[in-house]
């Protein structure tokens, strides 16, 4: 039976954006939708360039998330939110009370009430709802969950998470900031929180996802080091995790994110250290994960090497090309907008990042801010 074909609206993600065409990408990767409609950008003459770039029909560019809300009811599938912090609330939950379903980037919201607030609006409306927490999507990652449910860590004791960029020393502050930068910076734009919310998150749902074990409670020390940021522009965060049994091992980990770790790019790096068994992934190069032992060979797994389908089912799939061609960032975004279009289709579950995951990363943004500000005292998420 041939899948439904579906269709799409953008808000955000006009010429100069990062995260906008990286959607585009992703969906087009493995031509699941179309996209139909748009609202790109506030300024109108970039709104209209980006629709003439990408070959959207001039009826169906609109100058503000409202007007496309009302005039694409019932004629696109979903609406993929590509803005800064400060919209995505009130976007998203305009497009679920719409009958829409939709992908918002991360943050979920600005406050964790808001968070639940749209939670609560995707069950009662029966709207699907995705967050692109991008990791979670990579075969190895998948892989590494895999095993360590199946139990080949054993008892999980420890998790080490590196999330290290040097965006912030590549910026001459003597100069007027890029837009890109310069939202991320703005407490009105960004919200509370700069690089907790922007890349913390990523490292803590990475956690949860590989390991299986919910976070209960943080203890953060953030600091602000680029000239002018009022916002946490690095931060050394403990964690304190639940056992997944009663009388098992309560894990601990430690997170360190930043944007002025001078001379990194992207460093996402995962430990997690069982009794057994530890694992090792690197983003910077994703097709292979690590595996050690204390009395045989390391193992090093491949991407879509013919073993891993005997492992995992869902790292086999998310793999597009042979072992040895490398995928990377669009390929693992491109998996979760894979996932979430099927659950759009048959409207059941599907591997994706979803409003628990959005809530549950703004409880950890919320508890990490409260901690710095009570003396890096521990606080319960």
């Amino acid at each position: 039976m041939e899948k439904k074909r579906l269709t799409y609206a953008m808000i955000g993600g006009a010429k100069g954006a990062f995260i906008g065409p990286v959607h585009r990408m992703a969906i087009r990767l493995d031509d699941l939708a179309d996209l139909k409609a748009g609202s790109f950008s506030r300024d109108d003459a970039a709104n209209r360039a980006a629709a003439s770039d990408i070959g959207i029909e001039s009826g169906r560019v609109y100058s503000d998330w409202r007007s496309l809300i009302a005039a694409e009811k019932g004629r696109v599938d979903f609406i993929s939110i590509c803005t800064p912090n400060d919209s995505h609330y009130a976007i998203a939950k305009a497009a679920m009370e719409a009958g829409f379903d939709v992908v918002c980037e991360k943050p979920l919201a600005m406050t964790l009430a808001e968070a639940e607030e749209l939670e609560a609006i995707a069950k009662s409306r029966g709207r699907v709802l995705a967050i692109p927490f991008t990791y979670s999507g990579f075969p190895m990652v998948k892989l590494a969950r895999e095993l360590v449910s199946s139990g080949e860590l054993g008892e999980i004791c420890k998790i080490v998470l590196e999330y290290q960029q040097g965006s912030f020393r590549k910026i001459d502050f003597t100069k007027p900031l890029d837009k890109r930068n310069a939202w991320k910076m703005s407490p009105e734009k960004s919200g509370p929180s700069c690089v907790v919310a922007d890349i913390g998150v990523h490292g803590f749902h990475l956690i949860e996802y590989v390991t299986g074990h919910r976070v209960k409670s943080v203890l953060s020390d953030l600091s602000s080091f680029a000239p002018g940021n009022t916002l946490d522009d690095d931060a050394s965060i403990l964690m304190r995790l639940a056992p997944k049994t009663d009388g098992g091992i309560s894990p601990k980990a430690s997170m360190v994110v930043s944007k002025v770790a001078t001379g990194e790019e992207n460093g996402v790096r995962l430990r997690v250290y069982g009794d057994k068994a530890s694992l090792f992934w690197n983003q910077e190069a994703p097709n292979y994960l690590s595996v050690k032992y204390p009395f045989e060979a390391e193992r090093i797994y491949k991407r879509n090497a013919p073993y891993v389908k005997e492992i995992s089912v869902s790292a086999a799939v998310s793999c597009r090309i042979p072992a040895g061609h490398h995928e990377g960032f669009i390929e693992g975004f491109a998996n979760i907008y894979s996932e979430f279009c099927a659950a759009v289709r048959d409207r059941k579950a599907h591997d994706f990042p979803g409003p628990f995951d959005g809530v549950r990363t703004m409880r950890f943004v919320e508890a990490a801010l409260k901690s710095n500000l009570s003396d890096n005292a521990w606080m319960e998420i």
